[in-house]
């Protein structure tokens, strides 16, 4: 646990759950900072496979904590690139698949960490929004790379300039959230849909997700000689011996990541 995050293990899976509930889980440089602690954490940690993403209270987050201003000597630039990128970049570049569980709403920065996990379920009563055009700012913090590549370009465009609020079923009709919960059983949900996952092949899990990545903004040839290496690699471990094994035998897996 730090200063404004959860930092907790449930067997294979850590959840990280931003704890700044008065504000709505409003960013600051101290809840960044706190963040990227924790996902180094759950990188660091063998005996961990799949982390779940949320907020504490009301909301997953509100998005820039306004009433904070522009702390210390930093503009806003100087936040986006060196307090919400590094955090963004975290979460890509963790090997283990990372679950965005959305209570509440996700709003501005807020909505642009959710979209960037690589898995969403969000409650049934939930929402997210773009509201920066309320406020005479632009979408920030990746998220015009996400909702372009999500949803194409006018429809990307509508939802942004409209500031509006997108909820649950919309969101999974548009392909922005995997699943949809019980706000009740949110986090139940999540963690259940994690200790799944967490059974899977790690270094598949692994794989796949540094292979559709790059997918995202790389040509097809350049993702085929990817998608080579990395099976290269995945066919001479143990764990690809394991599975094949398994199937044959008609066994369940013991994957070790190795």
């Amino acid at each position: 646990m730090t200063d404004t995050v959860n930092y907790a293990t449930e067997g294979a899976v850590a959840v990280i759950a931003m704890n700044r509930p008065d504000s709505l889980n409003g960013f600051t440089a101290g809840l960044c900072g706190d963040l990227l602690e924790c996902f180094e954490r759950a990188d660091a940690d063998d005996g961990v496979r799949v982390v779940v993403f949320t907020g504490e209270g009301r909301a997953f987050s509100a998005g820039a904590d306004l009433k904070a201003g522009v702390e210390g000597a930093r503009n806003v630039r100087g936040k986006l690139l060196y307090e919400y990128q590094p955090v963004l970049t975290a979460i890509e570049q963790i090997p283990k698949p990372v679950i965005a569980a959305v209570n509440g709403f996700a709003a501005g920065i807020g909505l642009s960490f959710a979209l960037h996990c690589d898995l969403v379920i969000m409650a049934d009563d939930a929402f997210l929004l773009s509201p920066f055009s309320t406020i005479s700012l632009v979408p920030d913090g990746g998220a015009n790379w996400q909702l372009v590549r999500q949803l194409g370009y006018r429809r990307a465009y509508e939802l942004a300039v409209e500031a509006q609020r997108i909820g649950a079923d919309r969101c999974f009709e548009l392909g922005l959230v995997n699943r949809i919960a019980p706000a009740a059983r949110l986090r139940a949900e999540a963690l259940a849909w994690a200790g799944e996952l967490a059974g899977r092949a790690p270094l598949s899990l692994a794989a796949t997700k540094k292979a559709m990545r790059a997918a995202m903004d790389h040509d097809w040839a350049s993702c085929y000689r990817l998608e080579a290496e990395l099976q290269q690699q995945l066919h001479a471990s143990s764990d690809a011996r394991e599975g094949v094994d398994a199937f044959l035998n008609k066994r369940p897996p013991r994957f070790e990541g190795k």
